[in-house]
């Protein structure tokens, strides 16, 4: 072998290795483990962050940015075993009173029981929009990919790249839609077992403790609000500057569409809009539109 093939040889395994520490997600350079007391931690060669709950507390982190719009993907592997009681919460939120909120909660369940996986959209303080999911396998045994879609125009929660619920800007028809105040992204593993699990039924089992839920792969195609201003041009248009945004007029194709529906028609177990008597004086308006 000449030396230039030597020379390749052995610079292919570093070349491989650096794309692959490329991209993954180094985690403390977006988040902050904000709460726990130690229980928060960032391993794995500061590629996967874990959340850990015992009887004296739960723990959580935050994204060091805001985002106003974006392509939000995290893979999450949740508390194994009896997690009853327990919740794993990881979501968009703003500040103040009238803040707007995009939510994931995972409800923890009994050993062989499915999690419940839980959605809502808060819009100027308003909430009231839950939707809540059994999903198709077992979100413990691996990591999964959840993702949020934020764009002018909709809303769309996706687990594995599969779409399972759409919230569309219907300001038109007098309903909020979350598109004036940047978020950051929260997580927490917390216990709630006065309501998470049948109601308040089923409560934390402490002897299975610590719980502990894990975090990797995050990535956030979206505009960074800083300083007051987006890293995309303005709050309507993407940055002609910036790398390609196709999430940011993107909307659902006949393909996945009919996915959702196929998730909505076999694993949706709670629909607001379909909770008449909830809302004794009528549904929501964003009920009422196909």
């Amino acid at each position: 072998m000449n030396s230039s093939g030597l020379k390749f040889t052995f610079l292919m395994p570093l070349m491989v290795a650096c794309l692959m520490a490329a991209s993954a997600s180094i985690f403390h350079n977006d988040f902050d483990i904000t709460w726990g007391d130690g229980r928060g931690k960032i391993v794995n060669n500061r590629e996967v962050l874990t959340l850990s709950l015992d009887k004296a507390s739960g723990s959580g982190f935050q994204s060091k940015n805001e985002y106003l719009f974006g392509k939000i993907d995290m893979q999450l592997k949740l508390v194994p075993g009896n997690s009853a009681g327990t919740v794993t919460a990881y979501y968009l939120s703003s500040k103040g009173s009238t803040w707007d909120e995009i939510d994931f909660e995972f409800l923890g369940n009994l050993s062989g029981d499915p999690y419940i996986l839980h959605t809502n959209v808060f819009s100027q303080g308003k909430g009231n929009r839950e939707q809540q999911f059994y999903l198709w396998f077992d979100p413990t045994a691996d990591f999964h990919t959840y993702s949020i879609l934020w764009n002018p125009q909709r809303i769309i929660f996706s687990v594995d790249g599969t779409p399972i619920r759409e919230f569309k800007n219907m300001e038109s028809l007098g309903v909020p839609f979350p598109k004036n105040q940047p978020m950051r992204i929260y997580s927490s593993l917390w216990n709630a077992d006065d309501w998470a699990t049948r109601g308040g039924l089923v409560k934390t089992d402490w002897t299975q403790a610590p719980f502990t839920a894990s975090y990797r792969n995050f990535n956030a195609d979206a505009c960074v609000w800083s300083n007051g201003a987006s890293s995309c041009k303005s709050n309507t248009s993407p940055s002609s500057a910036s790398t390609n945004r196709a999430w940011f007029s993107q909307e659902m194709d006949s393909a996945k569409q009919q996915r959702l529906q196929w998730v909505q028609k076999n694993y949706m177990i709670y629909n607001y809009c379909n909770d008449a008597k909830r809302f004794p004086q009528g549904l929501p308006p964003e009920c009422n539109m196909s």
